[in-house]
């Protein structure tokens, strides 16, 4: 019994330092990391504005296929729809599903790119620069050199906690608190109808970017931020479509759409850019979550819960049930003596000499004929006259006797199974 309980600790022990290494992991650093898509529930998913879109009854979609398969699709209107990308992104647009997409805007949809440019949540640390943006958008993001003179702008000035940019601080550093950015308007307009202030988040020291029109052309600036001065929303024609670029990538997540007036906004772009049955599509093709394969719906199963327990419980029951913790003690028979013999005779056939053996198979033969037959005496010498003049044996069977005789005696091998049967046959022949 004892034994038995020591294997089950064993057993839950292992168990609990699988579960610590392959399943739990490091929570906190896979939240932050976690990608933009409308199914995370963390705090950069963009699961709560699509829930709350489709609570408001307009209909919302996940993306994930290339964009080239927009135009193909059934179940979209041809136009009034709104499609929201986030970058940077982890896998990378292709130019073909590039100029799909400018089709695409341009036949009367709107495309809004969420750009993580001057914010910088964690997940933004990964994936493809942002010069991805100029495949999308024919827009360049240039970053600027200039940095605000202090950090107190970070929560309305009263963090103290986060660190002065320009002061020695990395790019990559990571901040102690969530950094609040603001955004302004900058003169009315559709979208910022009744939006005071819209606040951006950012987990690493941010920077500054400045935007530029490389083609004939123009972008209207929108919004600036008010900490650094920089413009942060850009909007721009496209045929019959919009294009909308905002620097904070952050603005919808999770965690920050509840903040001052951030879902406003996001009411004003879907309500201005939607058609009748338009739908508001989520990039999460790009961010990892393709069609062939869906983590929250997998590790969403229950069916996976309930086959890891009833592999565990098999697992246990074969460790405490089916494993012998103590073999039993084992018995080795006595030999026989036909095994004795056959061992004794293996040892004495490696060491002793063939010649030697010989010698002594000849003595006891010797020994045998004197006794039954009484031929000579032990001093006179093997009988070899007898044998060759005795009416039962071979005259070649006694010439082959006193040749490996003479070898025996001589120190040459002889044959020893041999000369053993020829014994044997002499013997019986002479007591026939």
């Amino acid at each position: 019994m004892r034994e038995r309980l020591t294997t089950f600790g064993c057993a839950a022990g292992a168990l609990l330092v699988f579960g610590t290494l392959f399943v739990h992991g490091r929570e906190a650093e896979r939240q932050r990391a976690a990608a933009p898509t409308s199914v995370e529930r963390g705090a950069n998913g963009l699961l709560a504005a699509r829930t709350w879109l489709a609570g408001e009854g307009i209909r919302t979609l996940s993306l994930r296929d290339r964009f080239d398969t927009l135009a193909r699709r059934g179940d979209l209107p041809a136009s009034g729809n709104l499609l929201v990308v986030t970058t940077p992104v982890r896998t990378a647009f292709r130019l073909n599903e590039a100029t799909a997409l400018g089709r695409w805007v341009r036949a009367g949809n709107t495309l809004l790119v969420l750009a993580a440019l001057s914010d910088r949540p964690g997940w933004a640390l990964r994936g493809f620069v942002h010069s991805d943006l100029s495949l999308l958008t024919g827009l360049e993001f240039v970053l600027q050199r200039r940095q605000p003179a202090d950090a107190s702008w970070a929560r309305g000035g009263s963090d103290k906690s986060v660190p002065a940019p320009g002061r020695g601080v990395l790019p990559d550093t990571e901040l102690s608190r969530p950094l609040h950015s603001t955004l302004v308007a900058n003169q009315p307009h559709p979208y910022l109808e009744g939006v005071s202030s819209v606040v951006a988040v950012s987990d690493y020291l941010p920077q500054v970017y400045d935007v530029r029109v490389p083609r004939s052309g123009f972008v209207l600036s929108l919004a600036h931020q008010r900490e650094m001065g920089e413009a942060v929303l850009w909007v721009r024609p496209a045929g019959s479509g919009t294009l909308i670029v905002s620097g904070f990538g952050s603005l919808f997540s999770n965690g920050a759409l509840g903040l001052a007036d951030n879902a406003r906004l996001l009411a004003n772009v879907v309500s201005a850019s939607l058609g009748a049955g338009g739908v508001v599509l989520f990039d999460d093709e790009h961010q990892g979550l393709g069609a062939a394969y869906d983590p929250a719906r997998f590790y969403g199963d229950a069916r996976l819960y309930a086959t890891l327990g009833v592999l565990t419980a098999v697992w246990l029951a074969w460790v405490l049930g089916g494993t012998r913790l103590r073999l039993p003690a084992s018995r080795a028979p006595a030999p026989r003596e036909a095994e004795l013999v056959r061992a004794t005779g293996g040892f004495l056939a490696r060491v002793l000499p063939q010649a030697a053996a010989a010698r002594r198979m000849f003595e006891h033969f010797f020994l045998r004929l004197r006794a039954h037959a009484r031929v000579g005496t032990p001093d006179a010498g093997p009988p070899w006259e007898w044998l060759e003049h005795h009416p039962r044996l071979s005259r070649a069977d006694v010439t082959q006797l006193r040749e490996w005789y003479a070898d025996a005696y001589s120190g040459r091998r002889v044959p020893l199974l041999p000369l053993h049967n020829l014994i044997v046959r002499t013997e019986r022949q002479l007591t026939a």
